[in-house]
């Protein structure tokens, strides 16, 4: 392989290293400026999109131990990765190919598992991070709740009851 496509190689094994996620997408038909508002959308939830060869690609994902992807490199690909959430990154997507009817999702690639575009799109109804963390603090904290109030009511129920009988002028004995 001559030198400058073993660095492209190895800027995009850097690429694929630093980020927890990978989703390939066929850009074919998108206009310079629609390219450019994907990229600023992708930077706002922390991910890029970067054209590549597919046969670097393929190189630098078997290099990596990633799954194949062969199938899907085909045409003009794009790939996005990122430093947080895939969900956010795949809402992004999904609501500019909703607006541009491109870019198609082709596949992408989760903690070394292939997905499927259909998976892929699948994240993107998902809620972002913070909500589904916030949703999953509260089913854990819901029963600790419960328990506190169980524990609490005898105490509050006998309390009650003594001020009950003080309001009504008994006094306490």
């Amino acid at each position: 392989m001559r030198p400058e496509k073993a660095n492209i190689v190895k800027d995009l094994k850097d690429q694929l290293n630093a980020s927890p996620f990978l989703l390939v997408a066929d850009y074919t038909g998108l206009k310079v400026d629609q390219f450019a508002e994907l990229r600023t959308r992708l930077v706002a939830v922390g991910a890029e999109c970067h054209v590549v060869k597919n046969t670097m690609l393929k190189i630098a994902a078997t290099e990596l131990g990633l799954p194949d992807l062969s199938e899907s490199l085909s045409g003009q690909t794009a790939i996005v990765t990122g430093e947080q959430d895939i969900c956010a990154t795949a809402k992004v997507i999904k609501t500019f190919s909703a607006e541009f009817k491109k870019p198609a999702v082709k596949a992408g690639i989760l903690d070394n598992a292939l997905l499927s575009a259909d998976q892929v799109q699948a994240m993107a109804d998902l809620p972002p991070l913070p909500v589904l963390q916030a949703q999953l603090l509260g089913l854990l904290n819901s029963p600790a709740s419960k328990l506190v109030r169980t524990l609490n009511e005898p105490g509050a129920s006998l309390a009650r009851a003594l001020k009950a009988k003080v309001d009504a002028g008994g006094g306490v004995a």
